[in-house]
């Protein structure tokens, strides 16, 4: 079939962004099926899409055409005016064209200046810079915004013909005259006008249609897309709105049709066409260039490094046959690394690693597959042993599969910017950038942007959003198949207009681009300035940033790192710096032995509040539920919980293998040696590589290979990797049958199997937090405050913690407390930092004042000392509040009843100070410094009451300190609550709950009826949570909720994408409910699912340590009933001790009870219920 004679040349794909509808990935079906040869893309001031726009037209057989509609300044792009009110619209449009490589780098370089030097409401470049700029671009000149368009539509003629003049002395014969037919009025009127213009100044003319969208019916959702963009609705009338449906990519006889009148205008499209030949280089790197400090090869001085290296990590090792496997490990993965060209890349690496820990910049272990290359242990790279935890080379890097190198970087908060500052700084800050990358409209993301613009109330579009079915394995479910999933979305279409509409706008723009950011942890690298290669942009930050994402930055050859900043890391440095001061003990963590029993015991408890990784409440039950004994179960541990190994049952099986409930099997007796550590299931990918090699005599690299067949399940590929695999192994003397029923076990644990490499790296890490918690809980309390200061929801889950280790966490005091929170021998210091109101500058003013003149005194004498400028009244009221004056022994009460005396008389002193006045005082020999003074006196009050002291520290901390409201409640709380705030939000299980607490932040509203109900914080010692009372519940308890004491909350968790919320059923005092369950108890109400009288427990008392006693009783108490508790202690040589638990320990047998001992305790601690 020929081609069409004509090509779009003006095309706006999704990524201008809320404003082009084209989905790249789905134009080039509707160009094939016009059988257009080329299509040019010429997004608004960007080139975002132009890489993935390139590829996709090349997949597809389509000549693309990489452009970009740019802003053109009304006079210099470095003039900020024109502009009144808002973004208005005072800039030129020009559309630009690459012709070839010297077109596209100019394009790339006046993109990027249109930010970096022009960017004033829109990204914006000048002549100026296009006279200079201009080689191998085709100009047009744009739509009805263009310069020319705009000034013949103002009726400015001689405007309009100076600015074609300009243009084509600029451009010569690659400008254009683009004229459209999109039914619009004035474009009706300027295209006669454009013609006529053209033919006098003898510049040809070119037919566009400014696409925006793919087929005349999206024309409405386009116009939807408009309202998110302006944040408006569709139906208000003073809003941003396109007045046709013409700007659809339309077929060459459309086109012919509607320029009938201007002959050769559409076969011109086919002239430019041709003249633009781009082609694009890929798979060439652009390394950083790196100079060795001395004349040496880059190969030389990587393996001059590597060895030093290696010696400094086998120092102490004598065994010549171990050094020898080592040195053979290292000379395969340097001839790898060299053949493959990438020793600059370590290099640059391995130089901005040790940077980073010569300046005392805390580098994570190891992240990925990077940990199992031995020579980056060897040049401090990683920090793990890849020979000693079995972690294998050809994972990270594939001698039968060229590809690039990765490797990530966990670097402290504090030092990531330090690190980044250096490599700017070394190779060049025009060398340097971050990546960005893109927010897509995902399904519920639609549904409400939709919903919006449509005039839908919040509730009317969230309770729809609420029935796209919950993300699986981290991937959403687009809305076709939720739709499928969920029958009340298709009922809801069926009976409702508005919503069929609402869901019919939604699928036509969900998976669009909806903003470009900047990744948390890419930075490239390039040999020459950036811009060479790709265009720039600049984030709201200042930060220079690559307009295309990671994939297509790496597709053309720029090298990609990941600077990522981990808070555990800045955890760990405070933590230890705490330690050297308080213990007086210097820790190298690089030295912490892997086999410490203490630690494990922590671990198994289930101590892991703090432990990275280790945290949440899935992960903490299960690993006590396979009670780690050695580092290789902590591996195996991060490996397991993610959503395959869960749901797969692969983690369940290894649980019950270890602890013995299940026999160890082999997929082949040959994998016992790589299957032993992880009970015959094969957890990780390496794993998967190592059976094919043990198996089917798979190299390393082609086992590679295999595993990344298996991970994309590419049936044609598979085929070929079966066939192989059979082949091999019957080689080695495997039955067929065997060996492919071993192959198809194999694909489904690799389906589900992580990376090992990564996993021992993090394992590492979560290791040296549990050392630390373990051998120094007080400093590592005391850190991790800290490093949560500012998330309160933390703060409170980390104070409870404490409590329950018995950890006394003291209030801020003025004399005391540091920034941060410290240390006092087996106590805790609140930090100054962590008041309300208390800003850096002030915490540091009072610490200066402390360490210059000693303590303060008084109030008074905090006043007259301090920089007033820096610690105004707000800072000083919140000090008060909190409790830090306490040590000056007069009552809070009093002191901020004082408190305008003693900043006016402060005033006055620093005056007098100032002014060099005699103070008759210090002349009567009066001490000066803390010295009371006449004035200094403290007004009688009314002392505030227990709950108004714990009020005022709550509003000054965000938190309770010295006392909590529920304090008395706690083991109540544990009967009549099923469960703390903070274990809720962790399960984030919708359904039925009960809640006690404390309100705060409660707000009244009105319905559009005119009702009235709330929303609140609910509080208890673990953290806090939104629960919404509609008009009829809060009508019942308005109140209460106006009062200080704590509620009871019976009600509905809802758990949204972004929030978690309860419906309240039913609000009542929490010592209403409390009272109200011990009567249900005493009229023998209670609710129990046990009926026996007398429960067994049978307990190795060598297994159980006295803390888990504790715990083992207090999770019977959450379980109140009839039955008497028998306790019995099995010693080692048969004795046993049988004890009859209090009357206060009576529980309920009952299946929940026993999941959960089990759970807690696994088989060390037997059930057994007997009827009397």
């Amino acid at each position: 079939m020929d081609q069409s004679g004509f090509v779009h040349l003006h095309c706006h794909t999704e990524y201008s962004l809320l404003d082009g509808a084209n989905k790249v990935d789905k134009m080039f079906g509707r160009i094939k099926a016009l059988n257009q040869p080329a299509v040019a893309m010429t997004d608004h001031g960007n080139m975002f899409g132009a890489i993935e726009f390139y590829r996709e037209a090349k997949s597809h057989g389509v000549k693309p055409i990489i452009g970009c509609e740019i802003y053109v300044a009304p006079a210099s792009r470095f003039e900020r005016k024109g502009v009144d009110k808002g973004p208005k619209e005072y800039n030129n449009h020009l559309i630009l064209l690459a012709m070839n490589n010297e077109g596209y780098r100019n394009l790339c370089k006046l993109v990027t200046l249109g930010y970096m030097e022009g960017f004033y409401y829109k990204p914006r470049i000048d002549k100026e810079i296009l006279r200079e700029l201009n080689g191998g671009l085709i100009a047009l000149s744009a739509c009805l915004q263009g310069e020319v368009s705009q000034a013949l539509n103002y009726g400015n003629y001689e405007k309009a013909k100076a600015a074609v003049e300009t243009y084509a002395s600029i451009f010569g014969d690659r400008y254009y005259i683009e004229i459209q037919d999109n039914k619009l009025a004035e474009q009706e009127k300027v295209n006669r006008l454009l013609v006529e213009l053209a033919k006098e100044v003898s510049i040809p003319v070119v037919a566009t249609n400014d696409c925006h969208y793919g087929e005349r019916d999206d024309f409405h959702a386009h116009d939807v897309l408009l309202c998110v963009q302006t944040g408006k609705t569709v139906d208000e009338e003073n809003r941003l709105k396109i007045e046709t449906d013409e700007l659809f990519l339309k077929s060459a006889e459309e086109m012919a049709q509607g320029f009938g009148w201007c002959p050769g205008a559409v076969e011109r499209t086919m002239e430019i066409a041709e003249r633009c030949n781009l082609e694009i280089e890929f798979g060439k790197y652009h390394f950083p260039t790196f100079t060795p400090p001395k004349e040496i090869s880059l190969d030389d001085y990587l393996v001059e490094l590597a060895y030093a290296g290696l010696n400094e990590r086998l120092e102490g090792v004598t065994d010549p046959a171990v050094r020898k496997s080592y040195q053979e490990r290292l000379d395969y993965e340097l001839g790898v690394i060299k053949d493959m060209q990438f020793p600059g890349y370590f290099l640059v690496v391995a130089d901005f690693i040790n940077y980073a820990k010569q300046n005392g910049i805390p580098v994570g272990p190891g992240r990925g597959s990077s940990a199992g290359s031995l020579v980056a242990y060897a040049l401090r790279i990683t920090d793990l042993d890849p020979i000693r935890h079995v972690l294998i080379f050809e994972r990270f890097l594939n001698p039968e599969r060229k590809s690039m190198p990765d490797i990530d970087v966990d670097f402290c908060i504090r030092g990531r910017a330090q690190v980044i500052q250096y490599v700017k700084d070394k190779y060049g800050a025009d060398r340097v950038a971050q990546i960005a990358t893109f927010g897509t409209m995902k399904a519920k993301a639609a549904i409400r942007d939709v919903g919006r613009a449509l005039g839908f109330s919040f509730a009317e579009t969230d309770s729809i959003a609420k029935l796209i079915p919950a993300p699986k394995q981290g991937f959403d479910y687009p809305l076709i198949e939720a739709m499928k999933m969920e029958p009340r979305l298709p009922e809801l279409m069926k009976n409702d207009p508005r919503v069929k509409t609402l869901m019919d706008h939604a699928l036509r723009l969900e998976g669009l681009v909806r903003h470009a950011s900047t990744h948390a942890a890419g930075v490239v690298l390039s040999n020459l300035p950036l811009v060479d290669h790709c265009p720039l942009f600049v984030d709201k930050e200042g930060g220079i940033v690559t307009q295309y994402e990671m994939t297509w930055v790496e597709k053309i050859g720029l090298v990609k790192f990941d600077f990522l900043g981990l808070k555990t890391l800045t955890l760990l440095h405070d933590c230890l710096k705490l330690i050297e001061v308080t213990c007086g003990d210097k820790i190298d963590l690089n030295r912490l032995p892997l086999d410490d029993k203490k630690t494990y015991r922590t671990l198994c408890q289930g101590n892991t509040t703090g432990v990275f990784q280790l945290e949440s409440t899935g992960i903490r039950d299960m690993t006590v539920r396979i009670r780690p004994n050695c580092f290789e179960d902590l591996v195996a541990i991060l490996a397991l919980y993610r959503p395959g190994p869960l749901d797969s049952g692969m983690a369940e099986d290894y649980i019950k293998r270890k602890s013995g409930k299940e026999k160890i099997k082999y997929l082949h007796p040959m994998l016992e040696g790589i299957l032993k550590d992880t009970y015959g299931v094969i957890v990780y990918q390496e794993q998967v590589m190592q059976t094919a090699q043990i198996l089917a005599g798979y190299t390393m690299g082609d086992a590679d290979i295999l595993r990344r067949a298996m991970g994309k399940k590419d049936p044609e590929e598979m085929a070929a990797q079966r066939s192989r695999f059979v082949d091999g192994a019957k080689a080695k003397k495997i039955d067929e049958k065997k060996a492919t029923e071993i192959f198809d076990q194999m694909e489904t644990f690799a389906r589900y199997g992580f990376n090992k490499s990564h996993s021992a790296a993090y394992a590492l890490v979560s290791y040296q937090t549990a050392y630390l918690k373990t051998h120094y809980p007080v400093e590592f309390m005391a850190a991790l405050l800290t490093s949560e200061m500012g998330d309160t929801d933390k703060v409170i889950k980390n104070l409870a913690e404490c409590r329950e280790k018995d950890i006394v966490v003291l209030a801020p005091d003025i004399n005391e407390s540091l920034a941060d929170f410290t240390p006092v021998g087996e106590k805790i210091r609140f930090g100054l930092a962590g008041v309300k109101n208390v800003g850096e500058k002030a915490v540091e003013v009072i610490l200066k004042s402390r360490v210059d003149d000693g303590p303060f005194s008084s109030l008074f004498d905090f006043c007259r000392r301090v920089d007033m400028g820096a610690v105004n009244r707000r800072v000083i009221e919140s000090l008060i509040k909190c409790g830090a004056f306490d040590s000056t022994q007069v009552s809070r009460a009093r002191m901020l009843a004082a408190l305008d005396d003693a900043m006016k008389a402060a005033q006055t002193h620093q005056r007098d100070q100032a002014s060099n006045q005699i103070d008759i005082f210090a002349m009567l020999g009066t001490p000066v410094k803390g010295a009371k003074k006449p004035g200094d006196i403290y007004p009688q009050v009314t002392e505030w009451s227990s709950q108004e002291l714990l009020a005022f520290e709550k509003e000054a901390l965000g938190f309770y300190i010295t006392g909590h409201p529920l304090d008395k409640y706690e083991r109540a709380l544990k009967r009549i609550t099923n469960g703390t705030i903070a274990a809720l939000k962790e399960r984030a299980q919708p359904g039925e709950v009960r809640l006690g607490g404390v309100v705060s932040a409660l707000r009244l509203r009105n319905t559009k009826k005119g009702d009235r109900y709330g929303s609140f914080h609910l509080e208890d010692m673990s953290g806090f949570i939104e629960v919404l009372a509609w008009p009829d519940t809060y009508k019942k308890c308005a109140e209460l909720l106006g009062a200080d004491d704590p509620i009871y909350v019976k009600g509905k968790l809802e758990v949204g994408e972004d929030r978690m919320q309860v419906i309240a059923n039913e609000v009542c005092a929490l010592t209403e409910a409390v009272k109200n369950q011990k009567n249900n108890f005493a009229n023998g109400n209670g609710k129990t699912n046990g009926n026996g009288e007398k429960v067994h427990l049978y307990v190795h008392e060598c297994e159980v340590s006295a803390d888990e006693l504790v715990r083992l009783r207090d999770t019977l108490l959450d379980f109140p009933g009839p039955a008497t508790v028998f306790l019995h202690l099995m010693a080692a040589v048969k004795d046993e001790t049988v004890i009859e638990l209090s009357d206060q320990v009576r529980i309920a047998a009952s299946p929940e009870l026993e999941d959960t001992v089990e759970k807690l305790f696994g088989a060390r601690v037997r059930f057994h219920a007997l009827n009397s």
